[in-house]
């Protein structure tokens, strides 16, 4: 049998996309024309800040001083596990150098970028682990200069943002919001070196600035609002799996929540609780993850684990959460999808916050074809060669035939010429 709908989602609003890049292009072009002033003024018009855009490095020192020894102590959990996952990263892939020839010889080097602007959130929310993923991640790799922008609330940047952005490296730090911010770090506004690399989630003015920008610096992705999808068997836990539906609603209104099942009965017991359970939550997160399930959450049901895959390979989901017997299966099964969570003591909010793993992922079905953050983003895999005397005659010879016969006899000269200074006296055949 096909997919069958217990619960389907609404179709989503039209977003006036067309007016949203005409007013993210015309803010950038006045942040290109004025640089840090046009800044300052969109800082005081959206974030109704007036005070130093770049934090102090007082100010950043001294973050500590006004929380817990219990939060700063989270803190260091969170970037030690982000840290020691990035390094293993790393560590998996290596520069690497091979004889393809006798005298050919080419090789891979991996070069970090040089600066990277990281984007942290603000809104709703306080966003101590963004801060953590990009900027950790980015040194690991190796980056040699990290800026940070992130909305200032009322105050100021919150001490635990900036606590954490000063535990994971950032060399400097910007208390400003939006597309300002995303500009700031492009263009090397107030005195910052121009970002090669713009990173991090944002809202979908931050989004279309980052798209919009891109060819002209590098980005990790165009993120849409986030997404999750559990996929759970008969054995589930209806009360858990409800519950990580529930946590990843509260992201936002537009944040879609998907259930595939292959169990009538669990389907069910999940629909009931879930509004029961959004109901006791805080008026802000409630709110939320109210108008997120009503608008955006779905539960599935298929007939068979197989059906249940091809449901998840074909949604394509940023976050994807097993909780089905034989995770062994599922691991090996599952082809699409931005980070997978397997068994029932896991749960999405571990890789969200602290467990090692980079938050910053696909989506809007885009882990089809990409991954997320990670320090591979960060590096660039360039190559180089070597030819002695001993490859030069058959490589040279096989370029100017093959730049020949596809009629670009430039090419085929500048093999020719070598084999002429080379080989004087040698005849080839080059046609």
């Amino acid at each position: 049998m096909g997919a069958e709908f217990i619960k389907r989602a609404k179709d989503e609003a039209e977003l006036a996309e067309a007016e949203l890049r005409a007013n993210v292009a015309a803010m950038l072009a006045r942040l290109r024309r004025e640089g840090d002033g046009a800044a300052l003024d969109l800082a005081r018009e959206f974030d109704g800040w007036t005070g130093p855009v770049m934090v102090p490095a007082d100010e950043v020192a001294a973050a500590g001083d006004d929380l817990t020894d219990q939060i700063k102590d989270d803190i260091l959990y969170a970037h030690d596990n982000i840290a020691a996952f990035a390094r293993a990263q790393r560590a998996s892939i290596r520069e690497t150098e091979v004889e393809l020839r006798p005298g050919l010889r080419v090789g891979q080097r991996l070069i970090p970028v040089a600066a990277v602007g990281a984007y942290v959130p603000g809104g709703r929310y306080c966003h101590i682990a963004s801060a953590l993923m990009t900027v950790t991640t980015a040194r690991e790799a190796g980056v040699g200069h990290v800026a940070a922008a992130t909305p200032p609330r009322r105050g100021g940047v919150p001490a635990a943002v900036l606590y954490a952005l000063n535990v994971a490296g950032a060399d400097r730090i910007l208390a400003l919001g939006g597309v300002q911010a995303v500009a700031a770090l492009s263009f090397g506004l107030f005195g910052l070196p121009r970002a090669d690399m713009l990173v991090g989630p944002g809202n979908a003015y931050v989004a279309e600035a980052k798209r919009q920008l891109f060819g002209e610096v590098g980005i990790d992705m165009v993120a849409g609002p986030t997404d999750s999808l559990v996929i759970a068997d008969a054995t589930a836990d209806a009360e858990l799996v409800a519950w990580d539906l529930v946590g990843q609603a509260e992201h936002g209104p537009t944040s879609p929540v998907w259930l595939v099942t292959d169990s009538r009965d669990l389907a069910v017991r999940v629909g009931a609780l879930v509004p029961r359970l959004i109901a006791g939550l805080p008026e802000v997160n409630r709110d939320a993850a109210e108008a997120a399930w009503a608008a955006r959450g779905e539960i599935i049901l298929c007939s068979d684990r197989e059906a249940m895959a091809e449901e998840a390979d074909c949604i394509a989901p940023e976050h994807l959460h097993v909780q089905a017997a034989d995770l062994d299966w599922w691991r090996g099964r599952l082809r699409s999808y931005g980070a997978l969570f397997l068994g029932a003591e896991a749960t999405v909010a571990f890789g969200d916050k602290a467990s090692g793993t980079n938050h910053v992922l696909p989506t809007s079905g885009a882990a089809r074809y990409t991954g997320g953050l990670s320090v591979l983003k960060f590096l660039k895999a360039v190559t180089w060669q070597e030819v002695s005397p001993e490859a030069l005659r058959d490589l040279a010879a096989v370029t100017a035939r093959i730049s020949r016969y596809e009629g670009m006899e430039g090419h085929a000269r500048s093999a020719d010429i070598r084999l002429e200074k080379f080989f004087p006296g040698e005849t080839f055949r080059l046609r």
